[in-house]
């Protein structure tokens, strides 16, 4: 208020004028809302009953400490406080400060009109109502001020806590916390639910320019252990999506039902820690469900490939390696050979040796036992 306190000391209205103004507050106040009401769409349907009182008795309040400041018995710190308040508050009511700083220009311009009207009456001199019009405005400007700073600190105090319940729902999924809570902590954030979630982990450094490119409801944690970031990308084209992250060290999950984006999250980080080339998980589904039990893997491996402990550890070692290229080429022996790169006539000797070390290699059982155990390459 620095600039409406050093107007007002130039301009000092007597008594007599103060008086009068003050005669015509109520009416001032109550044409600046209708005027507000009738001028400035947002207002529109907000002014009415209670709320439209309280108004009323703000702006009166607010007028009453113009003709303070005016008259010299103010200071000009309450009226900027009010004002600062107000602009919190149209946050609060979904309002823009476009809205607001219109229905500042149009509360000047009545309450000049009013006041005016009332001053020049009551004897203020020529001289002094260019004064009192240049401390109306002053004033007006600096409560408009006070009330943009707190919108935008509202905003910003708002936008805090939207981007902290964000976080709060990622760290949820990724925990995988029960419907009921994700539900709450979904409202909470103000997420639209979408029907899947995909986890995609990267490098935390990642994370932030990865999420600018996708979805705007991509949720994103950029502090979990390992400095490893997570992006939960909603109801994605992954062919899409995998073509963004391509030139990025990103792990990308299955997509799942949103609650159960957990699951997609565990998946990406199983696959990080089987290996680092793997960039798609479902392109990885065999390697992926071969290790899921790596105990369990290891007993059917040495079950299953027990023969092979009969023969030299080199030996043993082809034949592992012509066993899987049969398995996989369902016996074809020229394919088997173009595999291993060697003559045909060397895998029909090889496989004569595994079919004495396996007799029931015919058999289907056998068959997926083996197929199970040499699926995945080992050593």
């Amino acid at each position: 208020m620095n600039q409406a306190i050093r107007r007002a000391g130039e301009l000092a209205l007597d008594e007599t004028t103060v008086t009068a103004l003050r005669a015509v507050l109520r009416t001032t106040a109550d044409e600046v809302v209708q005027a507000i009401i009738d001028e400035v769409p947002p207002y529109a349907g907000a002014l009415s009953g209670r709320m439209g009182a309280t108004i009323r008795r703000a702006v009166r309040t607010a007028l009453g400490h113009y003709l303070d400041l005016a008259s010299g018995h103010a200071t000009g710190g309450d009226g900027g406080d009010a004002a600062y308040e107000l602009g919190r508050g149209e946050v609060r009511d979904g309002r823009s400060m476009d809205a607001l700083l219109s229905a500042y220009r149009v509360g000047a311009r009545v309450a000049w009109r009013c006041l005016a009207a009332g001053a020049v009456p009551a004897g203020l001199p020529a001289a002094e109502v260019a004064k009192f019009a240049e401390l109306t405005f002053a004033y007006i400007d600096e409560l408009s001020a006070a009330s943009a700073a707190g919108h935008a600190d509202e905003l910003a105090a708002r936008g805090r806590a939207h981007e902290r319940h964000l976080e709060q729902l990622a760290r949820d999924l990724v925990a995988g916390a029960s419907p009921d809570v994700l539900l709450v902590s979904a409202q909470r954030a103000g997420w639209q639910a979408p029907v899947s979630l995909t986890a995609v982990l990267l490098p935390a450094v990642q994370a932030r320019p990865a999420y600018r490119t996708l979805d705007q409801s991509t949720l994103v944690l950029d502090d979990l252990p390992d400095a490893t970031g997570v992006l939960l990308v909603p109801d994605a084209d992954r062919p899409h999506l995998v073509r963004q992250l391509n030139e990025r060290s990103a792990v990308i999950g299955p997509p799942r039902p949103w609650t159960r984006a957990s699951a997609s999250y565990a998946r990406a980080v199983r696959a990080r820690s089987l290996s680092s080339d793997i960039r798609d998980t479902e392109d990885h589904l065999p390697e992926l469900v071969l290790s899921a039990d790596a105990d369990a893997f290891a007993d059917l491996r040495a079950r299953a490939l027990a023969p092979l402990r009969t023969v030299p550890v080199a030996t043993a070692r082809r034949l592992e390696e012509t066993l899987r290229a049969w398995l996989l080429h369902q016996g074809r022996r020229d394919e088997v050979a173009a595999a291993l790169f060697v003559h045909p006539q060397t895998v029909r000797y090889r496989m004569t040796q595994l079919r004495e070390l396996f007799p029931d290699l015919a058999s289907p059982h056998r068959v997926l036992e083996l197929t199970l155990a040499v699926g995945l390459r080992t050593g």
